[in-house]
């Protein structure tokens, strides 16, 4: 195709999950709903883990950085779909499409090495008890951390690379509720197969050898358990069944994607509400209710909070009083 032919794309069409109005309304209310419980509830893991102290260890420390990472995820795409279901436009620029692409791989890259550390930290903690502490120190836990972002920002900065100078035709339609590079590189005017082979290299291989990588370490972890004690067995296995269900809920949507990127029926687009409001619900509660150290210092944090507003309020209630009294 001659360069003539390629037409200078300034916005893309989002179309969202569905055309249909009355879906459009129940996923309005039901993104709306699961929105505001993501924020209350990795918030509330982020403010437990940083105000108590009782929970200042690398097993919490990981956790927090995981709900912040969800939540970050999350804010990523639902506000942009819930604006988009509410007021019918549709339209993202092009610079916030790439920004957004960027940003999804940044997060996504830190949140896949963050569920490798968790599950680095649960082989040490259960496998070599005595050297837990030595082994995952302060430091170790924030070069964890920033390995984490770099990892991400490295992984993204390669895939935006390729694309961002693309060629683009005629249509500017993204057949999705957010930018991601599946959709992104359909709307090229060259040939993208080089190109789909590359995004199923960069994310779908590292999707996939991720998710097998972290099922043989729980595995490898209960048989070790398995061989030193029976007994200990099923705790093992208790403890390890929260990591296994987000590592699950994560990486499935993710394989299916980018495995499979450019699908003939949008259930990638349905799979992906998975990643951005079912599973940032979900970690809290799984690693939550059945913790409970965080139970108990949530509960000890609400009632702080409670109180604290109670006594803002009863303040309130006296200066008002007093300037009432004043003024007769």
């Amino acid at each position: 195709m001659y360069e003539s032919n390629f037409s200078e794309v300034s916005e893309f069409i989002l179309l969202g999950l569905s055309n249909y109005r009355p879906l459009q309304h129940f996923l309005l209310a039901f993104s709306t709903v699961f929105y505001l419980m993501i924020i209350l509830g990795n918030t509330l893991v982020v403010f437990t883990v940083t105000f108590d102290p009782h929970l200042h260890s690398p097993m919490y420390f990981l956790l927090a950085n995981l709900s912040f990472t969800d939540l970050c995820f999350s804010t990523l795409a639902v506000p942009k779909m819930i604006h988009d279901l509410y007021s019918g436009d549709k339209t993202i620029s092009f610079q916030g499409c790439v920004t957004q692409i960027f940003v999804l791989h940044v997060l996504g890259g830190s949140e896949m090495v963050l569920l490798v550390a968790m599950a680095l930290d649960r082989y040490v903690a259960i496998c070599k008890p005595l050297h837990y502490l030595t082994i995952m120190s302060p430091r170790m836990c924030s070069l964890l951390l920033s390995g984490a972002w770099l990892i991400g920002i490295i992984h993204s900065v390669i895939r935006v690379a390729f694309v961002v100078h693309l060629p683009f035709c005629g249509s500017h339609e993204i057949d999705s509720f957010y930018c991601d590079l599946p959709w992104f590189i359909k709307l090229v005017c060259i040939d993208t197969y080089r190109m789909e082979f590359l995004v199923t290299a960069n994310s779908g291989f590292i999707s996939t050898g991720t998710f097998f990588l972290l099922i043989i370490s729980y595995i490898l972890i209960l048989f070790t358990v398995w061989k030193h004690s029976s007994g200990g067995l099923s705790k093992a296995l208790s403890t390890l069944s929260a990591h296994i269900s987000v590592v699950v809920l994560f990486f499935g949507p993710c394989i299916f994607v980018y495995m499979w990127p450019f699908p003939t029926v949008p259930v990638d687009k349905f799979l992906a509400i998975l990643d951005f409001l079912i599973t940032p619900i979900l970690n809290p509660a799984i690693y939550t209710m059945r913790n409970k150290d965080m139970k108990m210092a949530m509960r000890k944090l609400i009632s702080q909070l409670l109180g604290y507003t109670k006594n803002l309020k009863n303040l309130n209630t006296q200066n008002t009083q007093t300037i009432n009294r004043q003024r007769n």
